[in-house]
């Protein structure tokens, strides 16, 4: 039994048997228990956790098996990182046609918890461009899933995190690039309401777009619109550079006065109106800091990310940073955008039509937990949803309000897959002994 934290590296997590995976034509262990795969842990909270049970280690799971250069068609294994895919077919002049912020994630993990992008508003999730992947369940049948299949099994997977059975392999749809550079736009914006004026003025011309917010100032930030570069472009891009956060200092470094000070210096850091930026370093600036997590010290943090419908997204996002500021927390990674219309991948896919905020917060421990309860109140208002990739905390009240399709899901579960999360918010009771 060894201890495996999340992203978030929050304290108090209980042990599992670790078993490394690294072959997709193995049947899956016939010993009882729940189980679930865990890839490059890079989920925030527990729903690649399984305290007491079993953590399938997929990252072995790291071979290529085919790639159409000609129609931009890859088929690997789950394990396979965005970064490995990346140097693969960046090259040939492809990119994954929907990337989250980090490149440092498992095929099958986008698979799971249908990871979305800069992009939603054109490109929907990254299931949308998911063509096939197979499915091993604890019965030992395989089946390869496809969009449309009459068993719904494609859709409870894509976004079904991880509860389905094991992916083994998973088919994409790339997108062809040009160059692998950024044509960006950055505007500053003083209030939500400007923010709504950008986003229906550049929104509508650009592939990409994305604004930081300042959480402690009523939702001021900077607004990005981006698009692949055109032949204009350098050819190569260089090399993405990384540094290390050293070590876990024993408080966290973000708080009301570290934060403060960053996002007022950060606003009114000059920054030109147009800009080429290499791909890479748009995409995943947070990748050029590795163990950045370790920032929050010794206790770890929360991140807070949630879908505010569209006829309510701007009065409850206008709550949300209200309550926000006058609690004085958050950090200064706070991330604001708006979703498009296309309809969710998945049954219990995240992204919807609407606006999504996402910020960290470090672990006060009671404190944090009773701004939670606000901020939850204002999304269930709304009729949002939080996101279980992000997730730590929520209810299962709050569960099944947010994802309507929850009973149609259960249907499709392996009944030897289960997750800390899913235990937690499904009112699924454990099947095997918890430590104490």
């Amino acid at each position: 039994m060894k201890h495996a934290k999340a992203w978030g590296r929050l304290p108090g997590v209980g042990e599992a048997r670790q078993r490394p995976w690294g072959d997709r034509h193995a049947a899956l262990p016939t010993e009882a228990g729940p189980r679930i795969a865990h890839g490059l842990g890079r989920s925030y909270g527990d729903v690649a956790l399984n305290p007491g049970g079993e953590l399938l280690m997929t990252r072995g799971l790291d071979r290529f098996i085919h790639f159409d250069r000609a129609q931009g068609v890859l088929r690997a294994e789950a394990g396979v990182s965005l970064d490995e895919v990346l140097a693969l077919v960046m090259p040939a002049g492809w990119f994954v046609a929907v990337t989250p912020g980090s490149r440092y994630v498992s095929l099958g993990g986008c698979v799971a918890n249908d990871v979305h992008g800069k992009n939603h508003a054109r490109a929907g999730s990254f299931g949308h461009h998911v063509r096939a992947f197979e499915l091993l369940r604890s019965d030992g049948s395989r089946q390869v899933c496809r969009p449309g299949d009459a068993d719904g099994r494609f859709e409870a997977t894509v976004g079904g995190l991880g509860l389905t059975g094991l992916i083994t392999w998973v088919e994409i749809q790339l997108i062809p690039i040009r160059r692998p550079w950024m044509a960006v736009v950055q505007r500053r914006f003083a209030s939500l309401d400007a923010y709504w004026d950008l986003d229906e003025s550049l929104a509508a011309h650009h592939d990409y777009t994305v604004a930081w917010v300042d959480c402690l100032r009523g939702g001021r930030g900077l607004y990005s619109a981006a698009d692949f570069a055109g032949h204009d472009a350098p050819q190569a891009e260089p090399g993405p550079g990384r540094r290390r956060v050293p070590l876990e200092p024993p408080i966290s470094l973000v708080n009301g006065l570290s934060v403060s000070a960053f996002n007022l210096a950060y606003y009114h850091l000059p920054r030109p109106a147009f800009s080429l930026q290499p791909a890479l370093k748009y995409f995943y600036p947070l990748d050029g800091l590795a163990d950045w997590n370790r920032i929050y010290g010794r206790r770890g943090f929360y991140q807070y990310q949630c879908v505010l419908p569209r006829p309510a997204m701007k009065e409850a996002s206008r709550a949300l940073f209200d309550r926000i500021g006058r609690a004085g927390s958050g950090s200064f990674l706070a991330v604001f955008k708006t979703f498009g219309e296309r309809p969710p991948a998945g049954l219990l896919s995240f992204p919807r039509a609407g606006a999504t905020l996402a910020l960290d917060f470090p672990n006060q421990g009671a404190a944090s937990h009773r701004l939670f309860a606000e901020l939850d109140a204002v999304v269930r208002e709304a009729g949002g949803a939080l996101y279980p990739a992000k997730d730590a905390r929520m209810s299962a009240d709050m569960f099944r309000a947010g994802y309507p399709a929850l009973d149609a899901f259960r249907a499709h579960v392996d009944p030897a897959f289960s997750s800390g999360f899913w235990r937690r918010v499904a009112d699924e009771a454990p099947s095997f002994p918890q430590p104490a």
